[in-house]
């Protein structure tokens, strides 16, 4: 007899299966959020864009529709070109490149010897005239004195013609004789008539000018020598006017200058302006004096104020060297380009350089005028 053994549960040899979350219980009222959340969605895009387009348009119009700009504008300058205005060789330079020089100071200096010998030469030739005008005024007073010996004469040999024709009558002289004085009394009428030429002839020569009270000769001499003296005193070139000395290469001692030649380039950088060259389709609106803003390639985040100061009287390609001539029958319109001057309301806290780039917005509505 088998003996029993205790019960024991049977192997389950299968997997068990993972156990399911619940479902949450339902409610109506999140069924109602998950129809409602397309529609609020449908007029957020439906309102919602259209205002924002609108918003947009009017912040261009505020911003972009009352002004017109241009990226076409230059920093410009007063430049003044220094030239010698008589030639020699360099002997002193007294500027470097860059420096700032006020009006009046010395640029450099040019070898004045040749012209202090030309003013010793003028000099000479004024006393020279002098010592002329002497010697024709001693030359009317001897003229004066030759005329009374030669009336003098006149007076002898007529009265000794007048005892020859006497004794002519009488027969007690010959021909001959009384030929001879009849002769000597042409004579001595000569010499009064050549003594008084050459009085006349003095008198002329030592005239003076009507206007300068001046005898001619000496007065000539007097400016040619004025004429040494300033050739001298332009040896010295100094600064017509304040500003930067530029393209100073030229200024090397011993270097022969050529009177006419551009020497060195002054930079008025106390003054500057802006060019803006807009299209002619921006000039519509546009004023003299309206408001106007200035940034600048150079200085990132600078921004000056200024205004328009003048619109120019011709577009750029009518001042070109070769303006366009569109008569040829190869025409092709081109927006033309109109030079605007921008002058600065304010100082620019960056130091300005000629022929920065700039750019530049005017603005043309309404009461944009600048100061306002």
């Amino acid at each position: 007899m088998d003996q029993l053994s205790p019960t024991r549960p049977a192997a389950d040899n299968s997997i068990a299966a993972p156990k399911a979350d619940p479902l949450p219980p339902f409610s109506p009222a999140t069924a109602t959020e998950q129809k409602d959340a397309p529609k609020w969605r449908t007029r957020l895009l439906m309102f919602g864009l259209p205002a924002i387009l609108i918003a947009v348009g009017g912040y261009y119009w505020l911003t972009s529709g009352g002004s017109v700009s241009t990226d076409n504008a230059y920093v410009q300058m007063d430049k003044v070109s220094v030239a010698a205005e008589v030639g020699g060789r360099i002997t002193e330079v007294a500027v470097r490149d860059g420096q700032q020089v006020a009006a009046g100071q010395l640029l450099f200096r040019i070898d004045g010897e040749p012209y202090a010998l030309n003013v010793a030469q003028a000099t000479a030739a004024i006393d020279a005239a002098q010592v002329e005008v002497g010697n024709l005024s001693a030359s009317a007073n001897t003229s004066s004195v030759d005329i009374a010996a030669a009336r003098e004469d006149v007076a002898f040999a007529q009265v000794n013609f007048e005892r020859q024709a006497a004794l002519m009558e009488k027969g007690f002289t010959t021909r001959a004789a009384y030929d001879a004085s009849r002769h000597a009394v042409a004579q001595a009428r000569e010499r009064v008539r050549q003594a008084e030429a050459a009085a006349v002839e003095a008198r002329t020569k030592l005239a003076t000018g009507p206007a300068s009270g001046v005898n001619p000769q000496v007065e000539a001499a007097r400016v040619q020598r004025s004429q040494a003296q300033v050739n001298l005193a332009r040896t010295t070139v100094r600064a017509p006017s304040a500003g930067r000395v530029a393209q100073s290469d030229r200024l090397q001692v011993g270097q022969m200058m050529v009177a006419g030649l551009p020497a060195v380039t002054l930079v008025d950088t106390a003054h500057p302006w802006v060019e803006a060259n807009f299209k002619e389709t921006d000039l519509a609106n546009m004023r003299v004096g309206q408001r106007a803003e200035v940034s600048f390639d150079a200085y990132p985040g600078l921004n000056v104020r200024g205004h328009v100061l003048t619109i120019g009287a011709g577009t750029g390609s009518e001042f070109s060297v070769l303006p366009a001539q569109n008569a040829t029958g190869n025409w092709v319109k081109v927006t033309q380009r109109v030079p605007v001057r921008i002058a600065f309301d304010e100082k620019p806290a960056r130091e300005m350089i000629a022929g920065l780039s700039a750019d530049v917005r005017v603005f043309t509505s309404s009461g944009a005028v600048a100061g306002k």
